[in-house]
């Protein structure tokens, strides 16, 4: 384990924001897994970054055979608790990691942006981890979402891919956008099949947060939402590559 980052640390929460709002578990979490089961392969899968397992509860309604890798010993305490004892979670870096095979199906969602650097896991993903004819399932928060334009010419971001006070806290070190992220992509050799957006969002997940507690937004809302998302994927919360292993 690296003794230059405290991973711990990096997954509370701050004055200026929190980790993870219910937004991101309520909402986003089911999109993604809408968005990623036409394409989800037979057999094995590898989640990079577990957080405390939430993602993985939904995942295991998916498969049966699931190993997950995760920085912080906190977060996987409260991951086991979770998902029980079939999956396998293994507490390391990614990069310092060795894994015992290759993974038909592998998800990375929201953690690409806390990587030192991301093209060498990247690059891991795309020659060491995933099986031949398999999938890798590759999330990022957005740049362009219309939430952070909005907070752009509100004076409280200086411009959109800007990494905040906050999110440096939590171990961001870049924003990306649509085509940023596909440059990382790329230069790890990896084959982009599909490029989509996951959920239109013209507000913060803290505002959600309080929305969600009334009855103001509906279910049809939501997946009008999701599916206008579809429509504009740069007007999303995040966006969504979903490749195949390359040269």
């Amino acid at each position: 384990m690296s003794n230059e980052r405290d991973y711990n640390l990096e997954m509370q929460d701050v004055e200026q924001r929190k980790y993870a709002y219910g937004f991101d578990f309520d909402v986003m979490h089911p999109y993604m897994i809408q968005s990623f089961q036409p394409f989800f392969r037979p057999g094995s899968l590898l989640e990079l970054g577990s957080f405390k397992g939430d993602l993985t509860r939904r995942l295991q309604s998916h498969f049966a055979d699931i190993t997950c890798v995760e920085a912080s010993d906190a977060a996987i305490a409260e991951a086991r608790r979770k998902c029980g004892a079939g999956v396998d979670i293994i507490h390391s870096r990614f990069e310092d990691v060795s894994l015992p095979r290759r993974y038909d199906n592998i998800v990375l969602t929201h953690v690409l942006e806390h990587l030192d650097d991301p093209v060498a896991v990247l690059r891991r993903i795309n020659t060491e981890w995933l099986a031949p004819g398999g999938r890798f399932f590759l999330v990022c928060p957005n740049a362009n979402a219309p939430s952070r334009q909005i907070a752009v010419k509100m004076g409280l971001i200086s411009h959109n891919s800007a990494v905040t006070a906050g999110e440096a806290e939590h171990g961001h070190r870049c924003t990306y956008t649509s085509d940023t992220l596909e440059r990382d992509a790329s230069a790890a050799g990896l084959r982009v099949v599909v490029r989509s957006g996951i959920f239109f969002k013209a507000l913060a997940n803290f505002q959600w947060d309080r929305l969600l507690q009334t009855d103001i937004i509906s279910q049809e809302y939501l997946d009008g939402c999701y599916k206008l998302g579809q429509q504009y994927p740069d007007l999303c919360a995040s966006i969504f590559l979903m490749c195949e292993a390359g040269a």
